[in-house]
């Protein structure tokens, strides 16, 4: 698994634990790679708890009505699928000031221009975070509607995991493994959309014609 940082990655020392803290994971989880983020907190909440003023919120494709969240947000911790240009499943943290260049350096859908936009309005209203993390993966592949995480996407969401669990625990969100037990009825993705549930009940690409049906497309030529 590759791994591409920044040099100036590093804030030592601890944060105050009253810091609100917000943990978001954007994106479109029909849209294969692109669901990455919202993988990340699914399985983020999925397995670990965390102290009152931490909130782990799936952002979907919701765009600027995100904007409350991030305007409360001291501390924004962000997983999205970021085009960098990279080998696919390659992370990349991103801090602070720059998370919003970052973004916007090659916008791969809507949320992500949305969120962008987030971003610069929080900065507008004087209401940003004092920290913000990113930690984007290079997709390998959005081109497949209903798919699903490709294979070095969905290993690169368990390192995503851990260095999100670091940062987490330096800003004072206490965050303490889930005891084992069905997913919890407050899950940050709705039950028919959990990976589990998807993976065993979408059909194959040859059944939901994921790429395309060549009965719809004109022959090459004509």
């Amino acid at each position: 698994m590759d791994f591409a940082t920044p040099a100036s990655t590093c804030h030592p020392g601890s944060d105050s634990p009253q810091h609100r803290i917000v943990v978001l994971g954007i994106g479109n989880l029909l849209w294969a790679d692109e669901g990455f983020g919202v993988r990340c907190v699914e399985a983020l909440h999925q397995r670990y708890t965390f102290a009152d003023h931490v909130h782990v919120i799936d952002g979907g494709t919701q765009g600027l009505y995100l904007l409350p969240y991030v305007q409360e947000a001291d501390r924004l911790l962000i997983f999205d699928a970021i085009d960098y240009g990279l080998a696919p499943g390659t992370l990349r943290l991103v801090r602070d000031d720059d998370v919003p260049r970052f973004m916007g350096a090659k916008k791969m859908s809507l949320h992500q221009t949305g969120f962008q936009e987030v971003l610069s309005l929080a900065q507008l209203t004087g209401k940003y975070p004092s920290q913000v993390l990113l930690i984007g993966c290079q997709p390998q592949e959005l081109e497949d509607y209903g798919g699903s995480l490709r294979p070095v996407v969905r290993a690169a969401v368990e390192q995503a995991l851990a260095l999100a669990l670091v940062e987490l625990q330096r800003w004072g969100a206490d965050p303490a493994p889930r005891p084992l037990r069905p997913v919890p009825a407050e899950s940050v993705t709705c039950a028919e959309l959990a990976l589990a549930t998807y993976e065993a009940q979408r059909p194959g690409p040859d059944a939901a014609c994921r790429t395309g049906d060549e009965r719809f497309f004109a022959p090459a030529g004509g």
